[in-house]
């Protein structure tokens, strides 16, 4: 069994806070997170370095931290980020629209990062939400081992589940390090997904408009 340090039992008694009052989970989770640890250093000397040089002794722990912070999406159901609503005047069922929804989330291919924006809309039909829990809910789903077309699926279909709207419509663009720096390596591409629930699956002219509104 390989045997974490305390500032590493500090750290996932932190991170996994809602399971201190089991103490096997605890134990399983200190120990993997010393053999992630230890596999760190193998990658390092296999890459070609030594782990044990100052600049990378405490990569290790560093890393696990990282990853820690990576996936906190994990821990929680973002839809439930929605769950407030407010009711919608009769005469005001309108577009809403929050674009430019910064997100940063983990290729589950490669676990290189792919970055980019979110714009999620919808038609309100009884209910709305504040505008910020719905860039939360994106984070959410975003700080996950990913890969983008489910993403902009899962957005979408939090929004209909929680809201009940006319109809949701979500685009996200993004950039993928697995592609940009690696691989084919091309730094100029960009990767764009589109989902459509309700009313905009048979109304062109609504997800003209809401394309248009992303000009």
């Amino acid at each position: 069994m390989i045997v974490s340090g305390q500032k590493e039992h500090q750290l996932i008694e932190e991170t996994f806070k809602d399971q201190i009052d089991h103490p096997a989970v605890i134990s399983k989770k200190l120990e993997q997170s010393g053999q992630f640890m230890e596999a760190v250093r193998s990658l390092i000397d296999l890459c070609g370095d030594d782990p044990g040089r100052d600049g990378l002794q405490e990569t290790p722990y560093r890393v696990l931290k990282a990853f820690l912070e990576y996936t906190e999406g994990y821990r929680e159901d973002p839809k439930l980020h929605l769950a407030k609503t407010f009711d919608v005047d009769h005469d005001h069922k309108e577009l809403v629209l929050v674009k430019d929804i910064e997100f940063y989330s983990i290729c589950e291919h490669h676990f290189a990062p792919f970055f980019g924006v979110a714009h999620v809309a919808y038609l309100p039909n009884e209910k709305i939400t504040g505008l910020s829990k719905i860039a939360r809910m994106v984070d959410g789903y975003a700080r996950r081992f990913q890969v983008q077309e489910r993403l902009t699926k899962q957005i979408a279909d939090a929004v209909e589940e929680v809201l009940e709207p006319q109809g949701t419509m979500v685009v996200l663009e993004a950039k993928h390090m697995c592609m940009c720096g690696r691989g084919v390596k091309k730094a100029d591409a960009s990767t764009t997904t589109m989902s459509y629930r309700g009313i905009f699956e048979g109304r062109a002219d609504l997800r003209a408009e809401f394309l248009s509104l992303l000009k």
